[in-house]
């Protein structure tokens, strides 16, 4: 849990090591929250995993070492995912917006490490093209439905990464991160509402964390008061 929520928190440690960042208070405490809100709402949601019982104590040895590498894995894993956050900011603040060129880059460049997985995607292919068909609405074309649910994953995502890739060259690491720990949580909670699992108080708690975390990073308070103050000026401007 903590490695699929941490992500903020290795963003701002990065941003203050790396460009020696300073933030307020709100907004140590926003992430803190927005954080803790996620946390709470991913583990009241997930499922208890049993213990494997064939295990035996020969085994023990073994199966610690692997959950050390595969800690060791995440941990790298989050912290190069905020460390290239960060340099795709100072990338931009040095070469220029060009969101479309990075977009490029970043996918075409990784497309020939999928060669090494031909036989599994294939596999899988075989396997769409045996689903049930489908029509697609409004074109009337029929096609395979997992073709179908392919290409609008495909679409989706596309549209999602485009937007965050434009998102970076406007904001930085930390609010993009922020962006996309929001966009899963509204996956989540979407997901425990279509599939009807159960909402808790914990479910309420975390969203309720993860709200007011939000408002304080946004400073939304801040505007508000110097919105209505212009109003309040104005109108003693219309009646004076």
């Amino acid at each position: 849990f903590f490695f699929s929520q941490g992500s903020l928190i290795a963003s701002m440690a990065l941003g203050i090591i790396i460009l020696k960042k300073r933030y307020s208070v709100s907004k140590y405490t926003s992430i803190a929250l927005v954080s803790l809100g996620i946390f709470t709402c991913t583990f009241m949601s997930a499922k208890q995993v049993a213990s494997d019982s064939g295990l035996n104590q020969e085994d023990g040895p073994q199966a610690f070492l692997w959950w050390l590498l595969g800690i060791a894995a995440l941990t790298f894993a989050l912290l190069m995912s905020a460390r290239m956050g960060i340099f795709q900011e100072t990338l931009y603040q040095k070469y220029g917006k060009h969101s479309k060129e990075a977009l490029f880059y970043n996918h075409a460049l990784p497309l020939p490490g999928f060669l090494l997985l031909a036989p599994n995607i294939y596999q899988h292919a075989e396997l769409f093209s045996q689903s049930e068909p489908f029509q697609v609405p409004v074109i009337g074309l029929t096609l395979p439905i997992m073709w179908f649910y392919l290409l609008m994953n495909v679409v989706t995502q596309y549209i999602c990464i485009r937007g965050v890739f434009i998102l970076t060259t406007e904001c930085t690491s930390l609010t993009v991160t922020l962006v996309v720990t929001l966009r899963k949580f509204v996956s989540l909670i979407f997901s425990i509402l279509y599939f009807q699992n159960p909402f808790t108080g914990w479910h309420w708690l975390g969203t309720a964390f993860v709200f007011v975390g939000t408002l304080m990073y946004t400073e939304v308070w801040n505007s508000l008061g110097a919105f209505l103050a212009r109003c309040q000026g104005r109108r003693r401007l219309k009646e004076e």
